[in-house]
C-alpha cells in the first residue's frame, strides 16, 4: 500500500502507462481515486494543479502557483503575475475552503486560509 499524503493508494503490480497530454479538467484514475488536472496558468504558462478526490476526501496540490502565505515567483521566462492571481482566484479560491493545500514548497495550508490571509490575494 502506497501513501501519498495521508492518503492510502493501492499499488500496481508494475508501473502503468500514461501517454496523454494533461489538459484541464482531465481526470486521471489513481485506483479509488481520481486526480483531476487544474490548469493554473502564471507561474509558467503550463503551470497546473492538481486535485485528488475519492472516498469523502479532497485534496489539492499547487506547485509553485500557491504556497502558504504567498504565490509563484512569475520572473521567469512566460510567467505572468496578473494571470497567476486570476488562476488562484477563479480556479482554486473557489473550492470548497477547507480544502487541504500541498504547495511545491513549505509548509501545507488550506484554501479558506489563504482566501482570508494571503497577502498577494487580498
Amino acid at each position: 500500500m502506497v501513501r501519498l499524503f495521508g492518503v492510502s493508494l493501492a499499488a500496481a503490480d508494475s508501473p502503468l502507462p500514461f501517454d496523454a497530454k494533461l489538459s484541464d479538467g482531465a481526470e486521471i484514475p489513481l485506483g479509488r481515486f481520481r486526480l483531476k488536472v487544474v490548469h493554473t496558468p502564471g507561474h509558467t504558462p503550463g503551470s497546473c494543479s492538481f486535485l485528488l478526490e475519492g472516498e469523502g476526501e479532497r485534496k489539492l496540490f499547487t506547485g509553485d502557483t500557491l504556497f502558504a502565505g504567498s504565490i509563484g515567483r512569475t520572473d521567469l521566462e512566460g510567467g505572468d503575475t496578473e494571470q497567476e492571481l486570476e488562476s488562484i482566484r477563479t480556479r482554486l479560491l473557489t473550492l470548497d475552503p477547507d480544502t487541504p493545500v500541498f504547495p511545491g514548497h513549505g509548509p501545507q495550508t488550506r484554501i479558506g486560509v489563504e482566501a482570508a490571509g494571503n497577502p498577494w490575494l487580498q
